[in-house]
């Protein structure tokens, strides 16, 4: 179901960040070495680094061609892809950018912070729309729901708040966790968000009532990364553990582990990011071992 293609050496620090780009194949990573990085599936190894950074990158998204860096510093920088430079760096926080996530539909974008509250930005000319304060502490992550109305943010203070995405007035505040919230997602089809913790747990919330309906002791540690395959009923997940592991969608069910610690190749550290390609082929994870990992799905 997933099986180790290759581990991609190159950073020389921990590795925080990581997205897709608009091509096939291409990939970008960044973290605590102080570069963006440009990788290629085709020939499994890293392309060139994009651009320097003054400080450890904490989050990446790519739209439009365009990659937008979250920094250590509470800085963004945008990178044009097509340009090959920077056209914009700007404070957006007062302290860490965890998270920075596109809505096209508004041409806006939204930054998470470690000052506890959401930036909203235009697409158009970076400047800032709103600023939400959303908790008393860190905003770790952010997720836009499928129908593109609500938006999710996971809060260091146990909390997971859910806002109009058209007007960013507060829906729910979803109280269960014991721990800081450090992953959030939207079920595809819209049927349910799920949220991860540091206290090991998945909690899946109805929709769009936001109900608590399951809860999974799923790993060890602290939960950093929820990722659905966009072509197959299974998503991930990833954790301070060191494992990977891959669940059934429509059941929940625990269909396959991977870790060093069962006897597969996998990650020595922390694993703090994946994604799925595009066409659902490959899952790429990166973490604490300064590895970039390449899965690929087996049926």
């Amino acid at each position: 179901m997933l099986e180790h293609v290759k581990s991609l050496s190159g950073h020389q620090n921990p590795v925080y960040a990581l997205t897709n780009s608009g091509k096939p194949g291409i990939f970008f990573t960044a973290g605590n070495d102080k570069g963006v990085v440009e990788w290629s599936l085709d020939k499994m190894n890293y392309v060139k680094v994009l651009m320097p950074v003054k400080t450890s990158v904490y989050s990446l998204e790519h739209y439009n061609n365009q990659l937008f860096v979250g920094l250590r510093s509470g800085e963004i920088s945008i990178f044009d892809l097509d340009k090959q430079l920077v056209t914009a760096n700007f404070q957006a926080h007062e302290k860490p950018v965890f998270d920075v996530v596109a809505v096209p539909g508004k041409q806006e974008f939204l930054t998470a912070s470690e000052d506890g509250t959401v930036g909203v930005w235009s697409l158009v000319d970076h400047s800032l729309l709103y600023r939400i304060p959303v908790s008393a502490d860190t905003v770790r992550s952010i997720a836009i729901s499928p129908d593109g109305q609500q938006v999710a943010f996971a809060c260091k203070d146990t909390t997971v708040k859910i806002y109009n995405l058209k007007d960013y007035g507060l829906l729910h505040t979803l109280q269960k966790h014991t721990l800081p919230v450090t992953s959030v997602q939207y079920e595809p089809s819209g049927k349910y968000l799920v949220t991860g913790g540091r206290d090991a747990q998945l909690n899946f919330w109805s929709m769009p009532d936001y109900q608590l309906k399951h809860t999974i002791p799923a790993h060890m540690f602290s939960i950093y990364g929820i990722a659905f395959n966009p072509v197959r009923p299974y998503f991930a997940t990833a954790s301070q553990d060191k494992s990977i592991k891959i669940w059934g969608t429509e059941d929940l069910k625990l269909h396959k582990i991977v870790s060093i610690e069962k006897g597969t190749q996998g990650h020595t550290h922390s694993i703090n990011k994946i994604i799925w390609t595009r066409d659902g082929e490959y899952l790429i994870s990166t973490g604490d071992d300064k590895l970039v990992i390449v899965w690929d799905w087996e049926i």
